[in-house]
Order: C-alpha cells, then sequence, then structure tokens
C-alpha cells in the first residue's frame, strides 16, 4: 500500500475513473447491440447518438480512434442496408 498522501489520492482517483469509464464503455457497447437489432426507422434515430457516444469514448482515450472509426463505419453501412 502506497504511504505518500498524494498516491493515496491518486489511487481513489484512479479507482473512480475506472469505474466511469466501465460504465461508460458498457452502455455504449448496449447501445451499439440495440442498434443492430432495430429495424430501418429505430436505427436512424439511434445512428446519432451511438456515433456521439463512440466519440466520446474516442476522445477520452477508452477506445482506440482506429476502433472507433470501425465502429462507426461498421454501424453506418449496417444502418444503410437495412
Amino acid at each position: 500500500m502506497a504511504n505518500h498522501k498524494s498516491s493515496l489520492k491518486r489511487i481513489r482517483s484512479n479507482e473512480t475513473k475506472r469505474l466511469r469509464n466501465r460504465y461508460q464503455h458498457k452502455t455504449t457497447r448496449n447501445a451499439i447491440k440495440k442498434l443492430r437489432d432495430a429495424d430501418k426507422k429505430e436505427a436512424e434515430t439511434l445512428f446519432p447518438s451511438v456515433v456521439s457516444m463512440i466519440d466520446k469514448l474516442a476522445k477520452k482515450n477508452i477506445i482506440h480512434d482506429n476502433k472507433a472509426s470501425n465502429l462507426k463505419s461498421k454501424l453506418a453501412k449496417h444502418v444503410a442496408a437495412l
């Protein structure tokens, strides 16, 4: 266990951030699954919000930029093909 006050605080803040990142990532994955299962009209309304969620994850380095681009591209193709 750490001894310095700053390292104790860092441990606490890292745990808080880890839980927040995990929640946001899981929420986005669930939204992607919901979009893939949706019909055409519902998918078109969900698409912008899901893309926004993916962009936010990439911006905060929760997922890599290229992974975000690949996800958005695949979802756009999926919605267009419905």
